[in-house]
């Protein structure tokens, strides 16, 4: 690999050269970045950014934390809780699709700057799992709560119950259960029925946070839980170097530790945009049969570039600073 595109990522004090002419007050907001020999200061510009087309209105719910100098762990809670709370949207939070047996369960989990993370997975009747997964970051020695143990820490915790699904998703879920042709199969995975919101954020202090939340696959099995609420899968972040999340069928992100991979790719000095690329390469190479099979990484590395990438055509983000907010389709491999 050459030096060009090799950095080193750290945060500057007030000591060194370059902060000589910054004032103390903003030294903490400037960040130092090398290629080579060559250095150059670099200001802290706070960014947040989400997968699909829900993530317009969850971007604007975690901008209103950024864009109060508040931190991204904070913001990207907040972010994704919208979405938790969309009863139109049927692959994350309440509104979602339940399993094969008629039951909602939604998975989570979050993860800051220091490498603290929570998650639960299969919480049934509680509307914000994000922020379950939160509390068990924050309130226990835990990483991952799962089940009837998730939902007890929740009530134990404050959280209200819910009555899921609702009424006109368990309508359709009778519809769906009296096609026995439909039993034997799982819904096509397509940029139609994705199944998650992944978020990433920058504050202006120069550090990342992550959310990843989503109630899965359709008429999964029972039990069964996908990438999101993995760390390391679904959603990881590394303060020295860059966060990414994933999207699409969480099977197979998890078999190449989709997002921890696409963050270890930024560590070597690929680019978020390389390293979304790489990473869908491996899932490619792992596959035989591409049938149907949709992927998506996002990633955002420390001085707030960022990259996206899948498996094929129809999977988009959106993005939002002080100056930006709108939605961009993600480059990709191949069409359907």
């Amino acid at each position: 690999m050459s030096e060009l595109k090799r950095r080193s990522f750290f945060k500057l004090g007030l000591a060194g050269l370059f902060l000589s002419v910054l004032k103390p007050s903003k030294a903490s907001n400037y960040l130092e970045e090398t290629f080579g020999e060559k250095r150059k200061i670099v200001p802290i510009e706070p960014i947040v950014i989400s997968t699909w087309k829900h993530g317009v209105d969850a971007n604007a719910a975690a901008w209103k934390v950024l864009g109060s100098s508040g931190r991204a762990l904070d913001a990207v809670e907040a972010g994704v809780r919208i979405t938790e709370a969309d009863i139109n949207n049927r692959s994350v939070g309440i509104g979602g699709r339940p399993d094969r047996d008629g039951h909602l369960t939604l998975d989570a989990c979050i993860m800051d700057e220091n490498s603290n993370c929570g998650a639960v997975a299969c919480l049934e009747g509680i509307d914000h799992p994000i922020s379950v997964a939160r509390k068990v970051m924050e309130e226990t020695p835990h990483v991952m709560l799962v089940g009837k143990g998730a939902k007890a820490f929740a009530l134990k915790q404050g959280f209200l119950k819910v009555k899921t699904p609702l009424k006109e998703v368990k309508k359709e879920w009778k519809e769906w259960k009296r096609d026995e042709k439909a039993k034997l199969k799982h819904p096509e995975i397509n940029n139609e029925n994705h199944d998650t919101i992944g978020m990433l954020a920058l504050d202006k202090e120069g550090n990342l946070s992550g959310s990843c939340t989503t109630s899965g696959w359709g008429y999964k099995l029972p039990g069964r839980v996908g990438d999101s609420p993995i760390i390391g899968a679904g959603l990881f972040v590394d303060n020295e170097v860059g966060a990414a999340c994933a999207t699409g069928l969480g099977e197979a992100v998890i078999r190449i530790a989709g997002s921890h991979t696409v963050v270890e790719l930024m560590r070597q000095g690929f680019t978020p945009q390389e390293s979304c690329e790489m990473a869908v390469e491996r899932i490619i190479a792992k596959h035989e049969d591409l049938t149907g099979l949709q992927v998506g990484f996002l990633a955002l590395d420390k001085f707030g570039n960022v990259g996206a990438h899948s498996v094929y055509y129809g999977f988009n983000y959106a993005i939002q600073t002080a100056k930006m907010e709108k939605m961009i389709d993600a480059s990709y491999d191949r069409n359907w």
